[in-house]
């Protein structure tokens, strides 16, 4: 019935929180992807039958996806969440075969991400007013995002105490609630000094639970601060409509690839768990060795 598939896949959804450390935001996306899933099957039949559903069903769902306007990614993460279900109903007994397994995901173009060019850098970096402690703080962040290449979600979870000063490492913790330690360059760990200098704080033991980064509160600063925060700045250096925190993510791995560092290394100080996550940064170099080539070869 449909009120036990509603049963099941909160079970689902707990699971995946629970065992494989999902995200909110992740089991959100899931939860809809299945609830678009649930209310295809019940078009023509208010009954679901879990046995009786088979790979037709869920490719005429993909390309009643596709119908509806939905781009290739989407469709591609519905298919994933439906085979990651599947797997739990043969895992849980309900069925005995995952027919998702030969259903072939779309394929996703590859977008290539922007990046700042290397001679913006320090215009960037030198946006935030030095005056006023709002200031202070957002040079504090752009330097940190550009020295550790981290993510919004894990820059805004950092505490005082998550910096080992004597190593010039900083913690982090990932996607699934991966910790990963992550070297720090010296224009980052000034920036940050002097932030913390200015809210009468620094690195001693006492004050290793405060969060780094706070609001005019005095509260853990939100994703959505600093989004809109960077936003200002970033547009001020970045072609394109492409900008916010994360094109500093792709700067920094852009940056290190360019100047010879091993795309392995890149992957593990991105947190990345398949090495084909980082080749896109590849592309990019490429791409600006084509137009650097055509620009000033006489030939080009």
């Amino acid at each position: 019935m449909a009120d036990s598939f509603i049963d099941i896949m909160d079970s689902f959804l707990i699971t995946l929180e629970k065992e494989r450390n999902f995200s909110l935001h992740t089991i959100k996306a899931y939860k809809n992807d299945l609830t678009r899933f649930k209310l295809f099957l019940i078009q023509d039949n208010n009954r679901i039958v879990f046995k009786e559903i088979n790979r037709n069903d869920i490719r005429k769902f993909l390309a009643d996806e596709y119908e509806n306007g939905y781009i290739s990614k989407t469709v591609a993460r519905r298919l994933a969440t439906l085979k990651s279900f599947f797997k739990y109903l043969v895992k849980i007994e309900l069925i005995e075969d995952n027919v998702s397994i030969h259903v072939h995901s779309p394929k996703v173009p590859k977008k290539l991400p922007s990046f700042v060019d290397k001679n913006l850098i320090n215009m960037l970096m030198e946006s935030p007013s030095v005056d006023t402690l709002i200031g202070v703080r957002d040079r504090a962040v752009l330097e940190l995002f550009y020295s550790t290449g981290i993510r919004l979600s894990e820059l805004v979870k950092i505490n005082i105490g998550d910096f080992s000063i004597d190593k010039k490492l900083i913690r982090v913790f990932g996607k699934g609630k991966k910790e990963r330690m992550i070297p720090y360059g010296n224009a980052a760990i000034t920036a940050i000094e002097n932030y913390l200098k200015m809210r009468n704080l620094s690195f001693k033991p006492v004050f290793v639970k405060l969060p780094l980064f706070v609001n005019r509160s005095e509260k853990r600063i939100s994703e959505r601060t600093i989004q809109r925060r960077m936003n200002n700045y970033i547009k001020l250096v970045a072609d394109g409509k492409s900008v916010g925190p994360h094109i500093l993510r792709h700067t920094f791995a852009t940056h290190l690839l360019d100047n010879g560092a091993d795309i392995r290394a890149v992957k593990d100080l991105l947190g990345h768990s398949s090495l084909s996550s980082t080749q896109i940064y590849t592309h990019v170099s490429i791409e600006k060795l084509k137009k650097d080539y055509n620009q000033a070869h006489p030939h080009g």
